[in-house]
């Protein structure tokens, strides 16, 4: 089969789909994004290279659309030039989140396409407005309602859609949810896997040593924002080194925002980190940046203790690895975690903004060996049955299957 994927960022949520594919033998995959220095061997990449106009005559609404469709233009230009040098997909599979795909039906028209449809936004009941701390402008409610005008352009095209999990599914208006199935995504469970032995020794990234006798506690995100609950774990470090003086913190995460407004005075890690200085060891915590994938997994493997916080908002590929590994995860108290994590069961779950509760909770872990160790294998039970990458990849091939005929 010829596959055409779309994506901004290669390879994106695309990545394992890509490798199967890949390893198959058969298939010719063609990949349109923005130049990036991500690399798969067998894949032949077409670039593009997003060149907003002037924003100043946009209506503030209006300027999602506005990127959106220029960028629509751009990838069906470049689909069309693929088209002239005689490739053709059997199928086209991207995100529908930026407005790459919505000229594709005019370049390749009778060719199944689909669609992940990621978020719809509100105004309330999900992200926005949940954190007191940062509340909405009302003035922006309008603006929010139109962030959804190309979810709507998308699914007026008439393709199938899909999205990794029911919450998502669920936050789209009755009326598109018939079109959009969940194809839930998954974890590497042979990479991401326990190890017993990791607990019982030291670990280090750089000169930061955890001591085999040491506790480790890890908290991951894309970037150290509020979104992701960092400002939580931060305020909870004073009460967690103070109650434990064998404990060390490890926090992932750059210094960018994903999701949000930016912090006014510089990055969100160093803002919170003002708010505690003086009242915590900082040779006990390391906050590294991003860090390499393995290492990533080395770290998962050794924590004692994982913290998984987000506002309702899109679950993290993180979280799935966390669960696979067979961490003690503490999860966020909201609809998004509670899909994957049952509490008691293979986790624990705390208030998102609750950085006393959050310790509680901690030290519970802690403290109690055997719950740690029964809610690690609560989690990787759960791993196996639910996020094994072979049922992520087993529901693209059914659903392209379904969609084209043909199988994977």
């Amino acid at each position: 089969m010829k596959f055409l994927f779309v994506h901004q960022n290669f390879p994106a949520q695309y990545q394992h789909l890509i490798m199967h594919l890949l390893a198959r033998g058969r298939h010719e995959v063609v990949f349109i994004s923005e130049a990036n220095q991500n690399a798969m061997p067998g894949v032949r990449r077409v670039l593009y290279q997003s060149q907003p106009g002037s924003q100043e005559s946009v209506h503030p609404a209006a300027q999602d659309l506005d990127r959106g469709v220029r960028r629509a233009e751009l990838v069906a230009a470049a689909a069309a030039n693929l088209k002239r040098l005689g490739f053709t997909p059997d199928i086209i599979i991207g995100h529908h989140g930026w407005g790459e795909m919505l000229n594709l039906v005019d370049v390749y028209p009778g060719v199944p396409m689909l669609g992940y449809f990621e978020f719809y936004y509100w105004p309330d009941g999900q992200d926005v407005d949940f954190d007191p701390e940062f509340p909405a402008d009302p003035a922006n409610r309008s603006r929010i309602r139109t962030m959804n005008v190309i979810n709507h352009l998308a699914f007026a095209l008439e393709q199938p859609g899909q999205t990794p999990t029911k919450w998502q599914q669920e936050r789209y208006p009755d009326w598109m949810r018939p079109g959009i199935d969940v194809l839930p995504e998954g974890a590497l469970l042979d990479r991401c896997r326990p190890d017993p032995k990791a607990r019982r020794q030291g670990f280090a990234i750089g000169d930061f040593r955890v001591a085999p006798g040491e506790k480790l506690v890890t908290f991951v995100a894309r970037n150290l924002e509020p979104y992701r609950g960092a400002h939580t774990m931060i305020r909870a470090l004073p009460g967690l080194l103070r109650a434990r003086r064998d404990v060390k913190v490890v926090m992932v995460g750059g210094d960018d925002v994903s999701y949000g407004g930016r912090c006014p005075t510089g990055s969100w890690r160093e803002h919170f980190l003002k708010e505690i200085a003086g009242r915590y060891d900082p040779a006990r915590v390391l906050m590294p940046g991003q860090i390499a994938y393995d290492l990533y997994v080395r770290m998962l493997q050794r924590s004692d203790a994982h913290v998984y916080l987000t506002y309702p908002f899109v679950a993290s590929w993180s979280l799935r690895e966390a669960l696979a590994t067979g961490c003690a995860v503490i999860g966020a108290e909201v609809d998004p975690v509670r899909e994957f994590i049952t509490d008691n069961r293979n986790g624990l779950l705390t208030p998102c903004l609750d950085p006393e509760r959050l310790v509680e909770q901690l030290l519970r872990l802690l403290e109690d060996r055997k719950l740690a160790d029964r809610l690690g294998a609560g989690a990787r039970r759960y791993a196996e049955r639910h996020l094994d990458m072979k049922l992520h990849i087993a529901a693209y091939a059914r659903k392209i299957h379904a969609l084209t005929g043909q199988r994977i």
